[in-house]
């Protein structure tokens, strides 16, 4: 789910929560088998909007490049550059998919931060030019209601109970909530207590206008998810083992 997740995939911190600085780990991006990741960025959609939709892929050395063109308006990456964090990894996999709304505004961020890394700019001058641009009207939140489908089987970044960077299943739904707290819905997220996540709360992701409802899927749900995914689930381990859901590296 992209969890401040991954909560989900979750990417920052949880409304108030501030995310902590993490460790610096290698700045080069390595780039994934196209088919492998084209599955894995299409896992965050649904089955049937799937073969629709719009798939973009990384170039670690330029950044994302349209891949597939979609007719349904929802397009899909795996983020590999979580600009709220002020920290470039290589060991960040983040499936979304965004609907027409959200191609549109979110997605712009993302394509371009993966643009900025790949031309040498560091973690800290990156998230200073993206709030820049969030300041100056260049990036907007999206103008309607609208979701970012966060349903694959596993992610790897920021999760509960302690926010820090994990392999995690935590399949989820992010609806856009631009300025919305938790303090105006009543809910009280606790990351220690995964039955507290189960009905919607907000993430706030780097900014105010970046947050999200976020509602988790069922455990039923969850469960026919990782069965569905088990063939994606094992190719993703034999890949990299940091994408395997047992290992958890902090």
């Amino acid at each position: 789910m992209k969890i401040e997740l991954m909560l989900a995939v979750i990417l920052a911190s949880v409304a108030s929560l501030a995310v902590s600085p993490i460790r610096a780990a290698a700045t080069t991006l390595e780039p994934m088998p196209a088919p492998l990741e084209t599955r894995f960025a299409l896992a965050a959609v649904p089955p049937a909007l799937r073969d629709q939709a719009t798939v973009y892929l990384l170039d670690p050395g330029k950044g994302y490049h349209l891949s597939r063109q979609g007719t349904n308006g929802i397009a899909c990456l795996v983020e590999r550059t979580v600009w709220e964090w002020a920290d470039l990894r290589d060991d960040v996999y983040v499936p979304l998919c965004y609907d027409t709304a959200g191609a549109k505004t979110y997605l712009k961020v993302i394509i371009d931060a993966a643009a900025l890394r790949a031309q040498g700019m560091d973690a800290a001058a990156l998230k200073a030019e993206v709030e820049k641009r969030y300041k100056n009207g260049t990036y907007k939140p999206p103008t309607k209601p609208g979701l970012s489908y966060m349903v694959a089987p596993l992610m790897r970044a920021l999760g509960p109970p302690d926010m820090r960077l994990r392999t995690m299943a935590m399949p989820h739904l992010m609806f856009y909530a631009p300025g919305v707290s938790n303090e105006d819905i009543g809910a009280k997220p606790n990351l220690a207590d995964h039955a507290s996540l189960a009905y919607p709360f907000i993430d706030k992701q780097g900014n105010a206008e970046q947050s999200y409802f976020i509602q988790l899927v069922g455990e039923t749900e969850k469960a026919k998810i990782l069965a569905d995914e088990k063939s994606l689930i094992d190719d993703l381990c034999a890949y990299r083992n940091v994408l395997c859901l047992a290992h958890e590296k902090h």
